[in-house]
């Protein structure tokens, strides 16, 4: 069965597109609508290659072995570069601690190394409390692929791992990594690895999660590429490189001629080049380091911008289509990367073409309903029925569709502009720090609130004063309508979510012993950060307001002694303190406590049970209370 509706969704899709480009464009219509109807097919074309691309990529999918490492095996030594341009010293601490922390069979073969492209004093200072080297280097005119050239100069070891300022790796990053190096594992897959990728994680709340109110229902917005297609891609030898929590073969990156310095994506031009000269990739399916997301929009556009125009010049780089170091296969993986830019384009195609229908009887499709009906229901129910089959447990159509129309207005331009030869070459580092809520960001929700009204208003329009067969032949602008409604509204509420004005929480698996409170058992963590713990207390026992505890927070591998007050109290015993570190080692622990692995606070799957209609009834109801909030007492409704 599987067989039939996946060749029946091809061949139907290949039909409705051939009937669409020889029966349905505008040709008698004005000059407008005629490139308009052309472009929309195109993106059509688009949407479902891409669609095909990817089914075609988790069909042939076979599983990376994972390597087995026996006594014969030597680590050898890693360099670890952490690049800093302008981040603070205090996300910087959290990830050096972290890389002290690393396990290894002989620490002294690990080499860190703090990559400062400012050569600011403050940086060499925190180098030295940790006991790294340091590489200053001033006036670097090449961003992150210039830091990292010059420290690949003064560092030596065989690999080579990178990471951001603000990522955090876990305690089993290189054990884990490394033995993908080995000879034995080289010999078994056939292949000799030039990198490996672990996926980018992240433990605060993303601008989705945050905003929609969903922390526990989505998961970050960046780990359906990393934890899937990424994993996919390297099954073709082609797992691209995003820049961190990555171990290189340092051979590899010579060979390739080092970091690219003509492209905003140094990451992905590197990987590609590193593949061309027939080294394969592999990405990992565990997280293995976490950072931080940017949780302003402006700081994620600006981000997504350059990962547009960047991906568009290592594009022409490469010569992709013409490299002769790449396989089809690496070549269509890399193809479809390049085409995921275009689909914003396509996606404001597709939001405008029935509001310009019903307003102004503007024709970018030539046809009538029940040819339409023939035609694009059984290839579009066929390619569902697909989709579902191989549907992620990390997004869906939906999900994708709400993420479009959120970047494209912000996207379109420069993808284009890019495109034709507009280039723009300056790198700007992504904010590495948790804000507060920025007010520019109603600002950016112009063109998706200008998008919402014309499709309120094109659904009134269009629909008012018809009845019986005129509602059913209008059925499909309508269902086009509501379908861009549900989205554009979600997009929308993405730009007026919830505050952000807290530290982000950590669930940890431990628990804590306060030394001058006699309990039979000791004290489950609810929740956990660098300034503060929440545990529950036994009935009948309490705190004091004035008094400074001595408390140990422990786990399966660690335990930090603290000191801690009262800062909270409610009437369900659940407490709340505020930690001062009794020294600098205790504290360098409760940071490993923290960050040595993935926030459990946060999902890692999609909560399926919840629909976007469930999420978006919440959301709604959310900021009515919000706002009976906000207003006096005696105009609350």
């Amino acid at each position: 069965m599987k067989k039939i509706y996946y060749t029946g969704a091809l061949v139907c899709s290949v039909v409705y597109l051939v009937w669409r480009l020889l029966f349905t464009l505008p040709l008698n219509q004005s000059f407008f609508e005629i490139i308009y109807g052309i472009l929309l097919w195109v993106s059509e074309v688009l949407s479902i290659a891409t669609a095909f691309i990817l089914i075609w990529n988790k069909k042939t999918y076979q599983a990376t072995p994972t390597p087995v490492v026996t006594s014969a095996d030597v680590f050898p030594d890693v360099d670890i570069l952490i690049a800093t341009h302008n981040e603070t010293v205090d996300l910087l601490y959290q990830t050096i601690n972290a890389c002290t922390f690393l396990k290894y069979p002989n620490k002294n073969k690990i080499h860190i190394y703090l990559c400062d492209d400012q050569n600011r004093s403050e940086m060499k200072v925190l180098a030295q409390k940790f006991n790294i080297n340091y590489i200053g280097l001033s006036h670097n005119q090449y961003a992150k692929s210039g830091n990292f050239n010059h420290a690949l100069k003064y560092s030596h070891s065989s690999l080579v791992g990178t990471f951001d300022a603000d990522m955090i790796p876990y305690t089993d990053f290189l054990t884990t990594v490394v033995p993908y190096f080995f000879a034995s594992y080289g010999k078994r897959v056939h292949k000799k690895i030039g990198f490996v990728q672990t996926p980018q994680s992240f433990y605060n709340e993303d601008v989705f999660q945050h905003n929609l109110y969903a922390n526990r229902v989505i998961p970050n917005e960046q780990d359906f590429f990393s934890k899937e297609v990424n994993v996919l891609n390297a099954n073709h030898s082609s797992a691209i490189y995003t820049g961190s929590n990555t171990v290189f073969l340092r051979e590899a990156i010579v060979e390739a001629g080092g970091f690219p310095t003509n492209t905003l994506t140094e990451d992905f031009q590197l990987g590609a080049q590193i593949n061309s000269c027939g080294y394969s990739s592999i990405s990992t399916t565990e997280p293995m380091g976490s950072g931080v997301t940017p949780t302003d929009t402006g700081s994620v556009f600006k981000q997504r911008t350059r990962w547009a125009r960047g991906m568009i010049q290592s594009t022409k780089n490469l010569h992709l289509l013409t490299n002769k170091g790449l396989t089809w296969a690496q070549k269509l993986i890399y193809f479809n990367g390049y085409l995921y830019w275009w689909s914003f384009l396509g996606r404001m195609l597709f939001v405008f073409a029935p509001i310009l229908f019903a307003l102004f009887d503007f024709r970018v499709v030539n046809t009538n309903f029940w040819i339409l009906l023939i035609f694009w229901v059984p290839g579009y129910l066929l390619l569902l029925l697909v989709k579902q089959d191989i549907s992620s447990s990390l997004t869906n159509q939906r999900w994708g569709e709400i993420q479009e129309l959120f970047f494209a207005p912000y996207l379109v331009l420069p993808v284009i502009l890019e495109t034709i030869g507009i280039k723009n070459s300056q790198f700007k580092v992504t904010k590495k720090n948790i804000s507060g809520n920025n007010k520019k960001d109603f600002l950016y929700m112009i063109p998706q609130a200008i998008m919402l009204g014309l499709t309120v208003v094109s659904l009134i329009k269009f629909n008012y004063g018809k009845f019986g067969s005129e509602i059913m032949y209008g059925s499909v602008i309508t269902f086009w309508l509501l379908n861009n409604l549900i989205n554009t509204l979600l997009a929308v509420l993405v730009f007026i979510g919830e505050p952000k004005n807290r530290e982000p929480k950590f669930d940890v698996e431990g628990h804590v012993h306060i030394s001058d409170i006699q309990l039979g058992t000791n004290l489950s963590i609810s929740y956990l950060t660098a300034s503060e713990i929440t545990i529950n207390l036994p009935q009948g026992t309490t705190l004091l307001w004035s008094k400074k505890y001595a408390m140990s927070i422990e786990t399966a591998q660690y335990t930090a002694h603290v000191q801690a007050y009262l800062k909270n109290f409610d009437e369900h015993n659940s407490c709340t303190l505020q930690i001062e570190s009794n020294d600098e080692l205790n504290y360098q622990i409760l940071l490993q406590i923290i960050h040595d692995g993935f926030n459990q606070r946060l999902p890692q799957k999609r909560d399926k049970w919840v629909t976007t209609f469930d999420l978006l009834f919440e959301n709604i109801n959310k900021r009515i209370e919000r706002l009976n909030k906000a207003l006096p007492k005696g105009n609350k409704g």
